[in-house]
């Protein structure tokens, strides 16, 4: 199965989490905050969005961080996906 996103929506996968610190200390899962930093997925073909154009600034495989409370969750087949729109995302990780 594939997403395919529509107009300015852009499908993120989560980075994973770092499981230690830079000093080495190691941390359990509940400790580890939810990683903000995603990859590119899928983007929507952009076009005319609140009749405004919409160009797409985003492409598959870039680094992206991405707003906090953003998006929708998405599960499919068992890996999870945030469905965000491109006004979502903050930056390109270079």
């Amino acid at each position: 199965m594939k997403l395919v996103p529509l107009n300015d929506r852009v499908v993120l996968k989560h980075c994973e989490a770092e499981e230690t610190t830079k000093s080495g200390i190691i941390l359990t899962s509940a400790s580890q905050e939810k990683p903000q930093e995603a990859e590119v997925i899928a983007v929507g073909p952009g076009g005319i969005v609140d009749g405004k154009e919409i160009t797409m600034q985003v492409k598959v495989g870039d680094k992206v961080i991405y707003s906090k409370y953003a998006g929708n969750q998405v599960k499919l087949e068992g890996v999870e996906y945030v469905i965000v729109r491109q006004d979502d995302i903050l930056a390109i990780v270079e």
